[in-house]
């Protein structure tokens, strides 16, 4: 069976206030994403990758800090979160290999990090719940951006260039893997991310 037939492409139902604002949260990110990249999945994946790194590492650092503070277990979630900001940071390095930045987009990976980072910080801190739910509606438009870019790549809109070597070392791939066995192993990683924060903004509200 192919990582293809495996992924489950799935949608969790806002329930709640807090969900729903992080549903449209993403959703109005989405809306400029598509705007400003339209198919050019791979800058966007560039792009858009520097942003995702972040969540992890906002959350294994406070989760860090919140087991020292009391002096308690953290459940596993530190090193959970903190190997998923490493797994995006790989994506970023895939595809810097895909698509160049060009000065327009250095210059937006900067300003969005600083807005980003400082924003979900706080988030995080004030409502941890929601902030795993956010991440997780994001993760879900990660992996319908990734099925879009197959579907370019298998139309012939996009190239599929052989893997760059990171990718291959990475994910363990074969010598001659291509583009699109990359960008199915990264959806994969996606989707597990997707279940992941979910599952946490479960364990949060007791849900799980």
């Amino acid at each position: 069976m192919t990582l293809e037939n495996e992924l489950r492409v799935t949608h969790y139902q806002p329930s709640g206030l807090g969900d729903h604002i992080a549903y449209r949260a993403v959703k109005f990110m989405r809306f400029f994403a598509d705007v400003f990249f339209r198919h050019r999945y791979g800058h966007r994946a560039v792009v858009l990758e520097t942003v995702a790194a972040v969540p992890g590492m906002v959350g294994g650092m406070l989760n860090h800090l919140k087991s020292l503070r009391r002096m308690q277990d953290d459940r596993g979630w530190i090193k959970l979160l903190l190997d998923e900001a490493e797994n995006e940071r790989a994506h970023l390095m895939t595809f810097i290999n895909v698509a160049k930045p060009n000065w327009l987009e250095r210059l937006l990976i900067l300003i969005a990090q600083g807005i980003f980072f400082n924003g979900f910080f706080v988030f995080y801190v004030l409502w941890p719940r929601v902030a795993h739910r956010f991440v997780g509606y994001l993760e879900e438009e990660a992996v319908y951006s990734y099925t879009e870019y197959l579907a370019d790549i298998d139309a012939g809109r996009a190239e599929n260039i052989s893997a760059p070597a990171f990718a291959i070392k990475y994910w363990n791939l074969p010598a001659d893997a291509r583009l699109r066995d990359v960008v199915i192993v990264v959806r994969q990683d996606e989707a597990g991310h997707r279940d992941v924060n979910h599952k946490l903004s479960d364990q949060i509200a007791g849900r799980a």
